[in-house]
């Protein structure tokens, strides 16, 4: 699921002024790069999640952002429940059945520009050993020069929805609902 978060990263090509001649390579910032997950728990309350500390990897054309693309991964166990009991669950044959080495990855397809800062950003998630195409609603936040590390430096937002039964994780749907809502926040400065 977070892994969607990832494809987000591509909107970093979204509405940016400055003439470049070809797409320059941006990492992400694992320490401001989040993905929060919320389903609805039995219709009594909405349950949240995250992952954080992630890598990925963007080409990022600011002439032609529909050019730019996108490829992010995270492990499995990064995951963050807030009760430990519901992280065991997630990981156990109810869900993921996992054993503590799956990573979920995303790499972007294509990009859609909807808006000087907004973009559609199409990807391959791969999250329980199932890929399926992901879109995420993308939204440039700010592209400039990072103050305190002195180098190009962009962030946005996107959100997504995924049906978690279409990654073999339909377990209890849909008295705990099948879609997952996705917010993503991600920071990325120039490579070296």
């Amino acid at each position: 699921m977070k892994a969607s978060v990832l494809a987000a990263v591509a909107a970093l090509s979204l509405g940016a002024s400055a003439a470049v001649a070809a797409p320059e390579a941006y990492v992400l910032d694992a320490s401001h790069s989040q993905v929060i997950f919320s389903y609805n728990h039995l219709g009594y309350s909405t349950t949240w999640g995250m992952f954080s500390g992630f890598e990925g990897e963007i080409s990022f054309d600011q002439q032609d952002p529909a050019a730019s693309s996108v490829s992010v991964s995270m492990p499995l166990a990064s995951m963050i429940t807030g009760w430990d009991a519901r992280f065991g669950h997630f990981m156990s044959p109810d869900f993921f059945n996992a054993q503590g080495d799956e990573v979920v990855t995303f790499t972007s397809t294509a990009i859609e520009v909807t808006g000087e800062a907004t973009a559609l950003i199409t990807g391959d998630l791969t999250l329980n050993g199932v890929t399926k195409p992901v879109v995420l609603d993308a939204k440039l936040n700010q592209v400039g020069n990072h103050p305190m590390a002195n180098k190009p430096w962009a962030g946005f937002d996107a959100t997504a929805t995924l049906v978690r039964s279409e990654f073999n994780l339909g377990q209890f749907a849909p008295f705990v609902s099948d879609e997952v809502q996705l917010q993503i926040s991600i920071e990325a400065m120039k490579a070296e």
